[in-house]
């Protein structure tokens, strides 16, 4: 049975949905200043330093826990349906999973749709870890993670390197990934009722402003379709509350029949990336333990 926090976090989603419905005519201002306060779910974490930097013409921020192993990164691509949110939001959702590996994070703040559409995230994403890589940084020494958009955003880019023929990170961490832009699954439908935070509308509407009027089902934009041949370990956790189960299941199951390493956790009763109440969510915090323990030995740790 989910926690009361748990069930707290539903309301609270419900009533955000709620406000934004209430206000049809928003700006696309005025609806990222309603979602910078996504980050508020998240609970400090202690004995963190934070630093803005430049990666390789990217705006980032080193999320650097006391203690942590500065050769061990975790890169961490945000949520917002690639339009919202920012290394701001994610900052201390990355702080609570890189504490728990024992590893320092860098949060990018790639570029946001409708200005900057398809593929400038992943273009981002990539040019980061070649960053890092140019730093001394071993691929073997870096994991991709991110949640919502940036779940899919971490998959894209993992896909991206490999295509490349850049050395793969030791492996993927994509948290409730927003992974298909089609947004005809079967959980877009028996799902809604249920996730308070995301509504097969939203998709719809975001995918239009992320693609604007590219293919839907171009791998990089939804890596549902792509092939996972060669690819690194795969780690996805999901909510069984979501309209993206789904998506999620999908990539789950394209990799494993490509022969990756591939785990799919789903956790009953959860909201779309759950984990954002880290600190404040036991089973957000069971979580990122889980992460921890399937990284950490994949980062030598």
């Amino acid at each position: 049975m989910a926690s009361p926090q748990a069930l707290a976090l539903k309301q609270g989603f419900k009533l955000f949905r709620e406000q934004a419905l209430a206000n049809p005519n928003q700006t696309l201002d005025q609806m990222r200043a309603n979602a910078a306060g996504f980050g508020k779910l998240t609970a400090d974490v202690p004995d963190v330093e934070y630093r803005d930097v430049d990666a390789g013409g990217v705006p980032a921020m080193w999320v650097v826990p006391e203690g942590a192993h500065q050769d061990r990164v975790l890169l961490y691509t945000h949520g917002g349906g690639y339009v919202f949110c920012s290394v701001e939001t994610h900052r201390r959702l990355a702080a609570h999973i890189a504490r728990a590996i024992g590893c320092v994070a860098l949060v990018i703040d790639y570029r946001l749709a409708p200005e900057h559409p398809h593929p400038a995230a992943v273009t981002d994403a990539v040019t980061s870890y070649k960053w890092l890589l140019g730093r001394g940084i071993a691929a073997k020494h870096v994991a991709l993670s991110g949640d919502s958009a940036g779940g899919g955003l971490a998959l894209a880019t993992a896909l991206k390197l490999r295509d490349e023929g850049i050395a793969l990170p030791a492996g993927v961490v994509p948290l409730s990934p927003w992974a298909d832009m089609v947004g005809a699954t079967e959980t877009m439908t028996s799902r809604e009722a249920v996730d308070m935070l995301v509504s097969p509308q939203a998709i719809k509407d975001l995918a239009a402003l992320f693609l604007k009027g590219q293919d839907a089902r171009e791998p990089y934009a939804s890596p549902v379709y792509a092939n996972y041949r060669d690819l690194c370990p795969i780690y996805v956790q999901v909510g069984d509350e979501e309209v993206l189960l789904d998506d999620a299941r999908a990539v789950a199951e394209a990799a494993q029949s490509a022969g990756v390493d591939t785990t799919l956790d789903v956790f009953p009763e959860m909201q779309h990336v759950f984990q954002i109440a880290a600190g404040n969510l036991p089973e957000a915090d069971e979580a990122i333990a889980r992460i921890a323990a399937w990284l950490k030995p994949r980062l030598g740790l």
